[in-house]
């Protein structure tokens, strides 16, 4: 699990560096994805072989799961890495709040209470002085809610296929989707360019490759034996891991003041108490 968000933690920063908008960069790193996940397949011999009712719940991930990236690269095209994946932590309020509610799970008071610490948290930084970056705060925010669909519908099928049929059918089915709207999306925003250069190319296929297939291979198999809150809390220590990249590759230590770094820590504990009060348990 924790390989998995260390892979996550690195993707911000790519999305950064990459010269493309949200849009464009989904749209490669889903079109490599889906050959990736494809050769795999094939190599291993798996077979692609799903129920009408699992491709359909499938389908439906996967549109969720481009919705997501859209949303989380347009927030680190319009704030920065840092504040994009700290405010993302608030996935752990939208998954306490919405799993009770699609699934037969009960709501429970400290998953509230955690959930309810790590949005301190994010308040904390939204509301003291980082008003240029409004736009991509909004944005985060609705990435963390959409991704929180993510890995609860997720949990009804991991225990019937493999990991590797999952992402295969997810990703395929989100740049498919995202393919058929993409020339009205192109329409509207003017994006600057549409055919990455060589050096973003490179820096997709890591993206693609490590951060995507690998990472959502290895979260999915730890998904048969966590439930999605639990998943999504741990998912919290991603913004550590890319906020400490940014910082050292972008120097994003300069752009932030001291209450980015107190909200921050506010949510990073939350995840350290949800740990130790599971361990107890």
């Amino acid at each position: 699990m924790h390989l998995s968000i260390i892979l996550w933690g690195a993707t911000g920063v790519l999305g950064r560096a990459i010269d493309l908008n949200e849009g464009m960069l989904v749209w490669y790193r889903m079109l490599l994805v889906s050959v990736s996940l494809l050769v795999y397949v094939k190599l291993t011999g798996t077979s692609l072989r799903v129920s009408r009712k699992n491709f359909m719940r499938l389908f439906l991930v996967g549109t969720i799961l481009m919705v997501h990236w859209l949303f989380f690269y347009g927030a680190i095209k319009y704030s920065n890495v840092s504040i994009t994946l700290s405010l993302f932590s608030s996935t752990t309020l939208f998954t306490a709040l919405l799993e009770p509610l699609i699934t037969d799970k009960k709501f429970n008071k400290a998953e509230l209470v955690y959930s309810v610490m790590a949005m301190a948290g994010i308040a904390i930084i939204f509301y003291t002085g980082h008003n240029s970056y409004n736009i991509g705060m909004v944005l985060a925010v609705l990435a963390a809610f959409v991704v929180a669909f993510f890995n609860i519908l997720n949990k009804k099928v991991v225990g019937e296929l493999s990991s590797s049929v999952i992402s295969f059918y997810e990703i395929v089915s989100g740049f498919g989707m995202l393919t058929l709207f993409l020339p009205l999306y192109i329409y509207l925003t003017h994006p600057l360019r549409l055919i990455p250069s060589t050096e973003d190319w490179v820096l997709l296929v890591i993206l693609a490759v490590f951060c995507t297939h690998a990472a959502l291979i290895l979260s999915l198999n730890a998904l048969k034996h966590l439930s999605a809150f639990t998943l999504n809390l741990s998912i919290n220590l991603e913004p550590l891991y890319g906020i400490l990249l940014a910082f050292f590759i972008f120097h994003e230590n300069k752009e932030l003041n001291l209450w980015f770094f107190v909200g921050s820590s506010v949510i990073m504990s939350s995840v350290l108490l949800h740990s130790y009060f599971s361990d107890k348990h």
